[in-house]
């Protein structure tokens, strides 16, 4: 029996199986990196912590802030951390399903997904944090003193580093887009201008409002968009290629 053709019962099974090795890593991962808490936490926020004026400070202004904060932060790196073994999962357990000739592209789509978001939070954290952090100190009114909640900080960096993980995507989301037949090459370039405009439009809902923050990150959406694109046009090849071949079916 093939593994298209197994009951449903055996892939709820193995589903079952694959979320518990994933949950069991995140689990491991937390509990190695708990005793570090709170120096993650002061890397996280260095970019931050340079910038804040002579009589600024960082505050806790819940009663459990400094214990829940920093778990929140090891809780979370936990998952990214696992985010390789966790793609690696998904695609085991989606690979079955899928034709010879669009098997053979899960191993570069799975590394490309994982070095691309990972490239998305360091972008986020080495250029535009200290950017964002910069224009947030120095627009404040005079006399006022700047000292921002622990809290606040981590879900404010938590959120820019899920945007730009997720905006590092786009090449991805773009080539399996054509991959499935959702759309063409030939219609995303047509598309091109308002993809331009609609990758200002995020910029402006995710950054500080100013043109400069807004280019950081609209520029690089456009440039990943273009390369995803063009790495899509490697598929009318591929499939013209495989037209002659047996991979009409699903691989055993």
């Amino acid at each position: 029996m093939t593994d298209h053709e197994q009951p449903l019962v055996t892939h709820l099974i193995e589903l079952r199986n694959r979320l518990l090795r994933s949950v069991l890593l995140v689990l491991v991962l937390f509990v190695s990196l708990f005793y570090f808490a709170n120096d993650l936490y002061l890397i996280l926020v260095k970019p931050l912590s340079g910038l804040l004026p002579e009589n600024g400070a960082m505050i806790a202004t819940g009663v459990a802030s400094p214990f829940l904060v920093p778990f929140k932060l090891t809780f979370v790196l936990a998952v990214l951390l696992a985010v390789p073994y966790l793609l690696h999962q998904i695609w085991a357990f989606i690979s079955p399903g899928l034709y010879q000739n669009e098997k053979k592209f899960a191993v570069p789509l799975l590394v490309s997904s994982i070095v691309l978001f990972y490239a998305g939070i360091s972008f986020a954290y080495f250029v535009v944090l200290p950017l964002v952090f910069g224009f947030f100190t120095a627009a404040g009114p005079e006399g006022i003193n700047f000292m921002p909640d622990i809290s606040n900080i981590l879900d404010f960096i938590l959120k820019i580093f899920f945007a730009f993980g997720v905006a590092f995507e786009i090449p991805i989301a773009t080539f399996l887009m054509v991959l499935s037949g959702m759309t063409t090459v030939a219609a995303l370039t047509e598309k091109r201008p308002y993809i331009f405009v609609g990758c200002f439009v995020v910029g402006m809902l995710v950054t500080p409002p100013d043109v400069f923050s807004q280019t950081i990150l609209a520029v690089p959406m456009w440039l990943l968009f273009e390369a995803g694109v063009l790495a899509s046009r490697t598929i009318k090849k591929t499939r013209h290629d495989g037209d002659d071949s047996d991979d009409e079916t699903p691989a055993p």
